[in-house]
């Protein structure tokens, strides 16, 4: 039942052009500093029931996930006065599935995906974009690097938000207790 509100907000807010409906927030806990940490990533498949986003597996997020496998997704579409939470077990997708998908890419995203220690401190912008010319003309831009791939999230819980004139808000929730969805209404 939430996968069909989901896909049915989704498509209401891209009738709206809603502008970077891909966003999502990816919000992640570190055992390791015990804080939470937050960013934005691009959600590129849904698949049945998993949500797959791609990163560096050498990031904090990763590092962060790595040590505690639930994170929260926060999806907001303003054309559609829309928030979509998700609490949700995180884990890498396999090696053969990151290879596939990384073939299919445009060979300029990855070369940045080559090229970047992602979150790691470098001189200058300018280095960035001269590592990123070199690995562009340099490299094989169809093999993914074994520090790329994809993450796979399910979720065990939704909250739909809907804005409402003087904040009249539309709250519902749905907890997945043993493959059954349990649907509540919350007050604004």
């Amino acid at each position: 039942m939430p996968y069909k509100i989901l896909k049915d907000c989704y498509e209401d807010a891209l009738r709206a052009n809603q502008n970077q409906i891909q966003a999502i927030s990816i919000s992640s806990y570190s055992n390791s500093t015990e804080e939470v940490d937050a960013r934005m990533v691009n959600l590129k498949i849904i698949n049945e029931k998993e949500f797959i986003f791609f990163s560096n597996y050498d990031s904090p997020k990763s590092h962060q996930i790595k040590s505690n496998n639930m994170i929260l997704a926060l999806i907001y579409w303003p054309s559609i006065d829309t928030q979509i939470r998700m609490r949700a077990y995180i884990k890498k997708t396999s090696a053969e599935f990151s290879d596939e998908y990384f073939k299919k890419r445009e060979t300029k995203k990855n070369a940045l995906a080559i090229s970047s220690q992602q979150s790691k401190e470098i001189a200058s912008y300018d280095q960035v974009v001269k590592n990123y010319k070199h690995v562009l003309d340099n490299n094989n831009l169809r093999k993914r690097p074994d520090y790329w791939g994809g993450f796979s999230f399910t979720p065990y819980y939704f909250e739909f938000w809907t804005g409402n004139k003087y904040r009249l808000n539309k709250r519902v929730s749905f907890t997945n207790n043993n493959n059954l969805w349990e649907k509540k209404i919350l007050q604004p």
